[in-house]
């Protein structure tokens, strides 16, 4: 058989393949057929070295047919870092072809593989012609570079304390729960579900009903507390005290998103979702057992705490906790949400505390969350942003009642907050500030008056009040403040081109030639504010179209993604905004953390000639990102001048 004869590949086989894999399925027809015609195919065996870093010239693109292939450098002290693996459908070689460059990796086979080639000419080609291909390879080659990029921040920026598997982030909890599911009926007795319980050493029993479907749940500390410490019948109806409906999740979740969601709904138990069928249990315990630095340690001293001094420390544990989860490869979404999810507990079990001090409200009230805290994304240097909105009252005696408790309430509350690590707003936008503890009627009317009647001052009242969320208390009186505020937003058009020329009001830190601007002197020299230089742009963008639609999440990357579902943003612009957002917030992380490690208080500034090559190529190209957003918003406000 001739070397020919190897290397062809029958039309129809390329065109099979191809077909069912992104971005090729995307393409015209005639298109991918005269591709497929391009096409030869190569075999190469275990172990083979098919690209040696920095020496092979690349002459094609390779898409994996059969087989798999790991990619990883090799550096000067011959260890070997930043490695990857790619299966079928996954490919190589695009990289150095676009730059025009030798292959930038090793790309070694770690299975007998099979590989459809093309020659460089005719993916430059395929490119040049089908913008949505060439958006698709840019785009996952920017996705793999950022996933190297927070490998190497991990490596160099922190020292690593434990050993870790990635567990939380690459564990999916239908691997983790083991054992037999169990139920029983539901007009069982609490004896003979506890009974039950006691012989199979179970923590929870699912609860069926006439039909043997799952209603509901039991666990052994519902039988403790509903039933045994109030000296009722055990022969009552397991039913009387079962939890429904029951909490689940998919089981290709990460143990992160299970964990997640044990702290924030105060369970242990969570059902496992398979094909719309509950399949097994998870439990915080089967998470601890493997997970050694588990935040589930600090939500249950959160919640023991029967004193508002002991929550003091507790707060200050949580840059260590949070540490473990970046060691462990997490992102900065699962960084942020967590601190958001332990901040909400250790605020929820203060006031709650403040509360038996106080006696109840007179009026029904929540205590509002706004900034950096209303959209969950705080870092380790969040100053306090709250507010306290209560209920309307046409009777003066209780109106003034409800103002002497709240101010006495939130006078206290606040000087706690700092106790736990929490600075005191430079704005004195907080509940001990009067302006901002008020009922809802005044809250309406602020909005109202901001929206419709736009100053520089109410637009920068947009930066903080209009991301709000409930902290504690009524949460239908934020409901409803919420949908007050995106109902006069979206029709407000002054309002919000008053935002849109504010967020082009400056630029990122970049020169025209792509360097770094950073302070020239004083106290900051040599630095530029990460914060204020670039995420404020995209959390700004967020916000912004988000009221425009009539939005009401306040979450950036939710926001985000609910703005490119519903097709108000163009795919390829959201994901990279998503992707710039996230290495941004990131590094501001690491960085802040290495500060605390080091004992200085965190900050945002960020000194470029701290950052390895590879960080200051991914930060000019996020900073480039922010351009090309605010180009968007030029056009799409049609605005005449930047």
């Amino acid at each position: 058989m001739t070397n020919d004869d190897v290397n062809s590949v029958p039309a129809n086989v390329a065109l099979d393949f191809l077909a069912g894999i992104l971005p090729f399925k995307d393409l015209d027809r005639a298109d991918l057929i005269k591709l497929s015609r391009k096409c030869t195919i190569d075999f190469f065996p275990k172990g083979t070295l098919i690209f040696r870093q920095d020496e092979s010239e690349v002459s094609h693109f390779y898409v994996i047919q059969q087989g798999g292939v790991k990619s990883y450098r090799s550096e000067a002290d011959n260890e070997i870092s930043l490695k990857d693996y790619r299966g079928k459908g996954e490919y190589f070689g695009a990289l150095p072809i676009i730059q025009g460059t030798k292959a930038n990796l090793n790309i070694e086979t770690i299975d007998d593989t099979f590989c459809f080639l093309f020659d460089k000419q005719a993916f430059l080609n395929l490119l040049e012609s089908n913008p949505a291909v060439s958006q698709y390879y840019l785009r996952t080659m920017s996705a793999k570079m950022a996933g190297m990029v927070y490998s190497q921040v991990r490596q160099q920026k922190m020292i690593p304390r434990t050993e870790s598997a990635l567990y939380l982030f690459s564990s999916q909890v239908g691997d983790i729960a083991k054992g037999k599911l169990f139920h029983a009926p539901s007009s069982s007795t609490v004896q003979e579900a506890a009974a039950i319980m006691s012989d199979n050493a179970i923590g929870s029993l699912l609860l069926t009903d006439n039909e043997n479907e799952i209603i509901g749940i039991v666990t052994d500390k519902d039988i403790r507390s509903k039933v045994v410490a109030k000296g009722i019948d055990v022969n009552i109806k397991v039913s009387k005290i079962m939890a429904s409906p029951v909490q689940t999740i998919s089981s290709q979740a990460v143990c992160f998103d299970a964990l997640l969601k044990m702290i924030k709904n105060r369970i242990h138990h969570l059902a496992i979702e398979q094909n719309g069928k509950i399949i097994r249990m998870i439990t915080t315990h089967d998470i601890m057992v493997t997970q050694g630095t588990s935040p589930l340690y600090l939500f249950r001293e959160i919640l023991a705490q029967r004193n508002i001094e002991g929550l003091y420390p507790l707060a200050k544990k949580i840059p260590q906790v949070v540490r473990s989860l970046i060691e462990e490869g997490a992102k900065a979404n699962n960084i942020t949400r967590m601190i958001a999810v332990l901040n909400d507990h250790v605020l929820d079990r203060l006031l709650s505390l403040q509360l038996e001090k106080f006696g109840e409200a007179p009026l029904p009230w929540v205590w509002l969350l706004m900034g950096s805290e209303g959209r969950r994304e705080q870092t380790f240097k969040t100053d306090q942003d709250n507010a306290i909105i209560y209920a309307d009252t046409k009777d003066d005696a209780l109106k003034e009642q409800a103002e002497l408790y709240f101010k006495a309430f939130a006078d206290s509350t606040i000087q706690h907050l700092v106790k736990c690590g929490y600075p005191l707003c430079p704005g004195e936008i907080m509940a001990t500030n009067p302006k901002w503890r008020q009922p809802l009627s005044v809250w309406k009317g602020y909005f109202q008056k901001w929206c419709r009647t736009p100053t520089p001052e109410s637009v920068l009242n947009s930066l903080i009040f209009f991301d709000l969320k409930t902290g504690f208390g009524a949460a239908d009186l934020v409901e409803e403040l919420r949908a007050e505020i995106a109902e006069t937003a979206r029709k407000s058009d002054l309002f919000l081109l008053w935002m849109a020329k504010s967020s082009l009001a400056s630029r990122p830190p970049l020169t025209f030639f792509k360097n770094f601007i950073v302070e020239k002197d004083g106290e900051h020299k040599n630095t530029f504010d990460l914060k204020t230089k670039g995420l404020v742009f995209i959390v700004d963008f967020a916000r912004l179209m988000s009221l425009k639609y009539g939005i009401t999440e306040t979450n950036t990357l939710a926001r985000l993604n609910l703005l490119r579902e519903n097709q108000y943003l163009p795919s390829g612009l959201c994901n990279e905004i998503i992707e710039a957002y996230e290495f941004m917030t990131h590094l501001r992380l690491i960085h802040q953390l290495q500060m605390l490690e080091t004992d200085q208080d965190p900050d945002n500034r960020i000194n470029p000639k701290d950052l390895t090559d590879l960080e200051r190529q991914t930060l000019k190209e996020a900073f480039l990102v922010i351009g090309r957003l605010q180009e968007f918003l030029h056009k799409d406000f049609h605005l005449t001048d930047q």
